[in-house]
């Protein structure tokens, strides 16, 4: 088992060259959570010469809608949601400074060569930990879009939040790595 690197948010590029498809990591600091919703917001936001919510640059996306907190919880359940509901709109943010993406499943091309081209990364979290990874959420608040409801915008402190490096900045997919191990 390797060595799992600690990163503190936001992101750098120098940090990102680091990683490899497959190594561990835990994040510290701030990451936002955005779903489909909300990203369709902010592309529509950053077309239009608005102001995003928050600043992209160097921070982490993680899409998920957690589920209502118990007493003493930030959140409920935290799991990833299905990554490549946000693939028409990562390009953009990554363009626009977005170094970081946490999900669950493959990515489409073109945000494999976004990926690339931005020097960012996308990070695997496990799916069905939901309840397990927001543990690692130490406080969680509404900073955009509110009647969204488990969609609304949240900004994340997150203390040792585990995930894996699916995609760097490399071409590395550890899904696609994944495949070619069991049909060898």
């Amino acid at each position: 088992m390797t060595a799992v690197a600690r990163l503190n948010t936001p992101l750098s590029t120098d940090e990102l060259k680091t990683l490899r498809s497959g190594d561990r990591v835990f994040l510290n600091g701030v990451i936002y959570s955005a779903r489909d919703a909300a990203h369709q917001r902010l592309v529509r936001l950053l077309a239009e010469n608005k102001p995003l919510p928050f600043d992209l640059n160097g921070q982490v996306i993680y899409y998920m809608g957690p589920s209502p907190p118990k007493p003493g919880q930030a959140l409920g359940a935290a799991g990833p949601t299905t990554s490549y509901r946000m693939d028409a709109y990562a390009p953009e943010l990554m363009a626009r400074g977005l170094k970081g993406m946490i999900g669950k499943g493959a990515r489409s091309q073109a945000v494999i060569d976004a990926i690339q081209k931005y020097r960012a990364v996308y990070f695997a979290a496990i799916g069905g930990a939901g309840a397990l990874v927001s543990k690692r959420i130490t406080s969680a608040e509404i900073i955009a879009y509110p009647e969204l409801g488990a969609e609304a915008i949240r900004r994340l402190e997150v203390k040792d939040f585990p995930v894996f490096v699916a995609n760097d900045i490399y071409g590395g997919d550890l899904y696609a790595e994944g495949v070619k191990a069991y049909t060898r």
